[in-house]
């Protein structure tokens, strides 16, 4: 096992040192990468109610950063589909794609604006969705259903090292990250920025649940291969890196 101590380097910042002199794609003149992975053109999008139209989300930002828990309880009552949307936008919803399309100013911060993730959606229990898997197109603010599975919950729970409470979850959030997003401006610096802003995200998933009387718990602790495996993704230029299960508590 490595010793923690050596690891320790990669939180600090004397990687900016070794940047110098052209170190990134992105110093090199290299293209840049897309900001959403590209899906079929003959997919069949399901339309998610526009933010702006929604009464959600009024709580006070005190009161919702004082009531935040991680909560591994859930009640059966399902989420809206106006309340999925919410959620899916506070955490990952787009402003503006701006400098030519290269880069996207969100609902969360992100290093250089390079946001390295896509949000997937374990659905068990949403109004007007079936159970299956999901992934929010933030730039159209929709959704793509990758596939229908009445056991999906039980096979997020599954990759989470069986932790229970994941599969009465009314919904589950992965991200999943694309390094090189980040790699192409901040080359080895990367790692530390993608964890980085991956804490951006969940934060604002939780104190957007607690405002609607609804709760999250952060999970890092999951099987690698079985949730990229889960999400159908390749594991090395995409790769889970958060999950976060969502329910009405």
């Amino acid at each position: 096992m490595p010793d923690p101590r050596d690891i320790r380097k990669y939180m600090k910042s004397d990687g900016w040192l070794e940047m110098r002199g052209g170190a990134s794609d992105q110093q090199r003149g290299m293209p840049h990468p897309l900001v959403q992975r590209p899906y079929p053109e003959d997919a069949e999008l399901i339309d998610l109610p526009a933010v702006d139209e929604l009464d959600l989300g009024t709580m006070s930002v005190h009161d919702a950063i004082a009531q935040r828990r991680s909560r591994r309880r859930f009640s059966d009552v399902p989420l809206a589909l106006a309340e999925l949307a919410y959620l899916a936008w506070a955490s990952q919803g787009v402003h503006r794609v701006w400098r030519g399309g290269i880069a996207i100013r969100r609902t969360v911060p992100s290093a250089g604006s390079r946001h390295p993730f896509e949000t997937y959606l374990a659905v068990n229990r949403v109004e007007g969705l079936e159970a299956g898997l999901y992934r929010y197109l933030s730039l159209e603010h929709k959704l793509l259903q990758l596939r229908t599975d009445p056991e999906i919950a039980q096979k997020a729970a599954k990759a989470c090292h069986e932790q229970a409470f994941v599969a009465g979850a009314a919904a589950t959030f992965i991200w999943t990250a694309l390094p090189y997003r980040t790699e192409w401006r901040y080359s080895i610096m990367a790692p530390k920025l993608v964890c980085i802003d991956a804490g951006h995200v969940c934060g604002s998933l939780y104190l957007a649940a607690e405002s609607i009387g609804a709760g999250v718990c952060a999970i890092a602790a999951y099987e690698q291969a079985a949730t990229d495996e889960l999400l159908g993704v390749n594991g090395e230029e995409e790769f889970a890196v958060y999950v976060a299960p969502v329910g009405k508590v």
